[in-house]
């Protein structure tokens, strides 16, 4: 099945309407702080803590998603600060692209590698609203001129009218390397991966999260945050 965000960019216009930096050594005696370690994962996400955390945190996630964007604004900074810090808790993040402007903004996340990856998506779900409304404010007769250009120069231009471009330029991502991240079928194929691999484990809305790889029924921090401690009991 043609992944839906490889759809033609006038498709795109239908929705309309600090991670982590390089680890320093830790002076004697303290406590190293985990959320400085990002790999990016086999099975496509990223992950920020220590590789051999009691607890694993999984995180299905849509960048449009405004539940996620809540979920990122008042649940990922205490599970950060108060589990994955110290190593207890690791954080995976999975992309689970929903539509087109989705897989625009994932493969622009992505493209910024583990040291910029959680980085860019905290400031996507910050602007969220922000951005998505840029997108829904494109002219027809720009939409249009969007349509004709070839597949990565649409994504490109979206990036560029909606503003995160720029938002992930400031994580080291060039216009020339977006376009080569926008234009990387294997990149766009591994979104098409996890979709399949959440859809089979019954994953069909976002935030959804997996605890030790069992999902759990949590969508607020409120929720989710005694089935962590109960996980590391």
């Amino acid at each position: 099945m043609r992944p839906r965000f490889l759809l033609p960019a006038i498709a795109l216009f239908a929705l309309a309407a600090p991670a982590a930096t390089p680890a320093q050594p830790a002076k004697a005696g303290a406590q190293k702080d985990w959320s400085h370690n990002v790999v990016a994962t086999t099975e496509g996400g990223f992950r920020m803590g220590n590789p051999d955390a009691p607890v694993k945190l999984i995180e299905y996630g849509s960048l449009t998603c405004p539940h996620c964007a809540h979920f990122a604004k008042d649940g990922v900074p205490p599970l950060v600060a108060n589990h994955v810090k110290s190593g207890k808790v690791s954080f995976e993040f999975r992309n689970l692209v929903l539509n087109g402007i989705d897989g625009i903004a994932a493969l622009l996340s992505r493209c910024a590698g583990p040291t910029g990856y959680f980085r860019v998506t905290e400031g996507l779900y910050a602007t969220q609203a922000e951005w998505v409304g840029k997108i829904g404010a494109i002219s027809e007769a720009e939409k249009k001129r969007i349509s004709a250009l070839p597949q990565a120069d649409q994504f490109l231009a979206v990036a560029n009218a909606s503003g995160i471009l720029a938002l992930a330029g400031r994580s080291g991502v060039t216009r020339q390397k977006a376009r080569q991240c926008f234009a990387d079928k294997d990149k766009q194929n591994r979104l098409s991966e996890m979709a399949r691999a959440a859809g089979a484990m019954g994953i069909t809305g976002t935030p959804a999260f997996l605890i030790n790889g069992e999902k759990v029924v949590a969508h607020e921090w409120a929720e989710l945050e005694p089935l962590i401690r109960q996980a590391g009991d």
